[in-house]
C-alpha cells in the first residue's frame, strides 16, 4: 500500500510541476531550460537533504536516542557535527 501511495504523490508531483512549467514556458515567463534546471536541482537537494537526515536519524535511533529528529535541530546545534557526519557518510556508503 505504501508504495501505491508514494507512487500517487509522484504522479501528483509531476503533474503539478507539469502544469507550473507549461503556464510559465507559454507566457514566456522562463525558458524550458532555466525552469528544468531549477526544478531538478531543487527536487535534487531536497533528496540529499532527506537523504542525510534518515541516516543521522537512523544513527541516532540505534545509539538510543529514540525520539532524535535531526530535521528538529537548530542551525546551531546541527552545523558542528554536519561537515564530519557528511565526510563519515560518504565513507560507509559511497555511490
Amino acid at each position: 500500500m505504501a508504495d501505491g501511495t508514494a507512487n500517487q504523490e509522484w504522479d501528483e508531483l509531476f503533474r503539478r510541476i507539469y502544469k507550473i512549467a507549461t503556464d510559465f514556458v507559454h507566457a514566456g515567463h522562463v525558458s524550458k531550460w532555466d525552469f528544468k534546471s531549477y526544478v531538478l536541482g531543487t527536487m535534487f537537494y531536497r533528496y540529499i537533504s532527506e537523504n542525510f537526515a534518515a541516516y543521522v536519524n537512523k544513527g541516532e535511533r540505534a545509539a538510543g536516542n529514540k525520539n532524535f529528529d535531526y530535521a528538529q535541530m537548530s542551525d546551531e546545534d546541527a552545523e558542528p557535527a554536519r561537515e564530519g557526519l557528511i565526510q563519515e557518510k560518504r565513507l560507509l556508503h559511497p555511490a
